[in-house]
């Protein structure tokens, strides 16, 4: 049997209280940043026991903020460099580079598949300030030897965080570990707004900064069309003065109240949205353990939570190949993606050399071998079961 729509690797719901937000948006005639904003950078901030939250147009748009923001304060040279994994979205190492920083990759763990501790302080020299620990399909890094290495060596961290919410290490949330913590309300996200990100931190002079960025580089003392409004004479002719004032070169990287009036009905939602995620990763893992001679199937890190926004495997038998079991499960309507190719992206080794990917043998291995399938809340147990029936069926071969 071969179902008739195709299961996504990940999915959303615009449910009752989103229109009914979406509709106040609308009544309002205002998009530009409001109250909606304002609720959703709120919200989000405390479920990661952050301080600031800035709402942008991606993920992507706030880990430029994060490196430029972080370069400006620390007066970083041209040049210098930042740590980040081998095994990640392109977006990490192209906002190093469009900061005239330089990339170091640092190979993954080969069950984690996050950035490997063991092998950061091999890759630092007098140039590195900063390591971007990216929390990869929903599980965050090894939070705590990371940061010993980052006191130890004086440096900043920048967590990725676009693929994991409402997670913890240690007891620890996502997001409160580093200088700056990025998100990403991208479509298929745990959080979706269409597009949309968020730069946090607990440093107030850093959230002044991303704000700003996100603004064109705007004064600070007019970031909102709110800020003007006051009866103090005074303060306003200071405003007027001020408000067309750009201090540093800066981004248009701004969301819409649409985006915020639909990421705050998620909000709501997200501890059962989660829960969901979980319990559809627990059926995964116990109907799929039986092919784990075929399959290496995820594993959670101990003092870790995981999210699981997407359920990720790696081929393990190399009787088998990742692209024949890929196709069959695509054509029977199940969606896969690679998981997150780096170092073997023709840009990368243009840039960086042909035999780039060479150098970090488990993300050139995870690269040839994992895929990952959808794990998001909607999906149905008449479709968990398919897929299982397809990977039953694809190993009976």
């Amino acid at each position: 049997m071969k179902i008739a729509h195709q299961i996504g690797v990940g999915s959303v719901t615009i449910n009752q209280k989103a229109q009914q937000y979406l509709q106040e948006v609308i009544r309002s005639n205002r998009l530009s940043y409001g109250p909606f904003s304002q609720r959703f950078e709120t919200a989000i901030a405390k479920l990661h026991d952050c301080r600031y939250a800035v709402f942008v147009n991606s993920g992507t748009s706030a880990l430029q903020l994060a490196v430029a923001a972080l370069k400006e304060k620390y007066r970083w040279q041209d040049g210098d460099e930042i740590i980040i994994p081998a095994l990640t979205f392109v977006a990490c190492s192209n906002v190093v580079l469009q900061n005239n920083l330089r990339p170091v990759f640092v190979d993954v763990h080969p069950e984690y598949y996050n950035l490997d501790p063991a092998k950061i302080e091999l890759a630092i020299t007098a140039k590195t300030r900063a390591i971007m620990a990216v929390h990869l399909f929903g599980q965050p890094a090894e939070m705590d030897k990371i940061m010993a290495i980052a006191r130890k060596h004086n440096l900043k961290i920048i967590e990725d965080s676009c693929e994991t919410m409402l997670a913890r290490y240690d007891g620890k949330s996502v997001g409160s570990f580093g200088d700056i913590s990025c998100f990403s309300t991208y479509a298929c996200h745990i959080i979706c707004t269409g597009v949309g990100g968020l730069a946090m931190t607990n440093d107030q002079e850093l959230a002044v900064m991303l704000r700003s960025l996100a603004n064109h580089g705007r004064d600070a003392i007019y970031l909102s069309m709110d800020d003007d409004k006051t009866e103090n004479r005074n303060k306003l002719g200071m405003i007027m003065e001020r408000r067309f004032n750009f201090v540093r070169m800066g981004y248009s990287y701004r969301a819409t109240e649409m985006e915020a009036a639909l990421g705050l009905a998620q909000v709501e939602e997200i501890a059962a949205n989660v829960r969901q995620r979980r319990e559809n990763a627990a059926f995964f893992l116990q109907q799929l353990q039986r092919w784990e001679k075929f399959l290496q199937l995820p594993r959670i890190m101990p003092k870790a939570e995981h999210s699981f926004m997407m359920f990720p495997l790696v081929v393990r038998d190399s009787r088998i190949k990742r692209d024949e079991l890929t196709l069959f499960l695509e054509e029977n309507n199940i969606e896969t993606r690679p998981m997150l190719p780096l170092t073997n992206q023709p840009y990368n080794q243009a840039l960086f050399g042909a035999g780039l990917k060479e150098q970090f043998p488990v993300a050139k291995y995870i690269n040839e071998q994992g895929f990952y399938i959808g794990c998001y809340p909607e999906m149905t147990e008449e479709e968990k079961k398919y897929i299982v029936d397809k990977f039953a069926e694809f190993f009976r071969r």
